[in-house]
């Protein structure tokens, strides 16, 4: 195991990352700002395509009217009010600085986990991926449950902390110390320097 790696980069999209976005004004893109989130990532995307590490881009959201919305769910409970994360608008795309190159797949999802209703693991096992970089927003939410749905997956899991975030600092250091029971936590450098050869 952990001979065959993919880069995964999640929710690091407009309403989240940029400060124009819903979410990004309630304090993401400020944290992802001051930790380099973005900066960070690219330089991972960067890396892996040299290397030929695969990148998959992952964005959450729902179709327009929000038909797939969980009522009951307090992550997405402003969603629908307030008409955020809707598929197909500025809101969903990748951020500007993560581009996906063409032919890079780029997974939608409508809970935390890339796994739940998705083919990120029939993508994943058809190209022969063992081992998962992780980068993306919010450590506590879709990192966490990456790191869990992927360790039961039998997958090796290694999270890129400098390119990750929460909405607050607290928030990042607790989910880190959880996520390291079920996965290395690492950086950008110390995971290419391993895989990019």
């Amino acid at each position: 195991m952990g001979n065959r790696p993919a880069l995964l980069v999640l929710d690091l999209i407009n309403e989240i990352a940029d400060p124009a976005g819903k979410y990004g004004a309630e304090g993401f893109a400020q944290q992802i700002a001051d930790r380099k989130v973005l900066e960070n990532a690219a330089k991972a995307v960067e890396g892996a395509r040299t290397a030929g590490i695969p990148v998959i881009h992952v964005v959450v959201g729902f179709s327009p009217g929000h038909p797939e919305w969980p009522a009951t769910s307090p992550v997405f409970a402003a969603a629908k009010a307030d008409d955020r994360l809707v598929f197909g608008t500025w809101a969903t795309q990748v951020h500007p600085a993560l581009t996906p190159a063409v032919g890079e797949p780029v997974i939608s999802k409508s809970r935390i986990s890339p796994f739940y209703g998705t083919g990120l693991d029939v993508l994943l096992r058809t190209q022969g991926v063992d081992t998962l970089l992780v980068t993306g927003v919010s450590t506590d939410m879709v990192i966490l449950a990456t790191a869990r749905d992927a360790h039961d997956r039998d997958y090796v899991v290694e999270v890129l902390e400098d390119a990750t975030a929460a909405d607050n600092q607290e928030i990042h250091q607790a989910a880190l110390k959880v996520i390291a029971r079920t996965a290395t936590i690492t950086t950008v450098e110390r995971a290419l320097s391993r895989h990019a050869q």
